[in-house]
């Protein structure tokens, strides 16, 4: 089961700004954990902190081309080129999805859960699911990328789910997800205080 839910749009941690991941410890590395099962339940290539209420920059993703699951921390995207058109949707957006035009290759930079620096260079798909974690990151949301028409298409039916959907009892808050100690000492990540 699930650690967590996906937060649905309308809700206000999606549209804030995650902070940057200044120490990996055991309490992180279980949140990442946690993560996972929520994204594969989910039926998602990745899953943003922010999208499970937690303000942090990393975010986890499998691209089920055998490799795993993988977490990126801090993010930055440095360098892309080209364009490339692709019907994107999200977890925080159920159900919709839109023609998207994204950079087609990226260069993007971060760390891993032992603090060591990720060096990628992403391209077509790979690419598209960093940009779009990494907007979930900027509290930035698909239906931002929509012309006029699109987007008042959008808010109707996004609109609509939330005036039918009965308000829920709060998440239990991370700290409580998260009592189980690990024995990772904690890492500071170069370059961070």
């Amino acid at each position: 089961m699930a650690a967590y839910e996906v937060r649905q749009f309308g809700d206000p941690v999606l549209r804030q700004v995650a902070a940057e991941v200044t120490n990996v410890d055991g309490r992180l590395v279980q949140l990442t954990q946690a993560m996972v099962p929520t994204m594969q339940e989910a039926g998602g290539l990745g899953l943003a902190a922010p999208q499970i209420g937690v303000q942090k920059r990393l975010f986890v993703y499998d691209l089920r081309d055998g490799e795993g699951v993988k977490v990126l921390i801090n993010p930055v995207i440095s360098e892309h080129r080209g364009e490339w058109t692709y019907d994107e949707g999200c977890l925080s957006v159920k159900g919709l999805s839109w023609d998207i035009v994204r950079p087609k290759e990226i260069h993007i930079t971060g760390f891993d859960l032992e603090g060591k620096e990720i060096n990628i260079e992403a391209d077509e798909l790979m690419a598209r699911l960093f940009q779009h974690e990494l907007d979930h990151l900027d509290g930035k949301l698909l239906i931002d990328y929509l012309d006029a028409e699109q987007r008042a298409d959008a808010m109707k039916t996004l609109r609509g789910r939330l005036l039918a959907t009965p308000q829920a009892a709060p998440p239990p808050s991370s700290s409580a997800m998260l009592q189980v100690k690990t024995g990772i000492a904690g890492l500071t990540l170069p370059g961070r205080r």
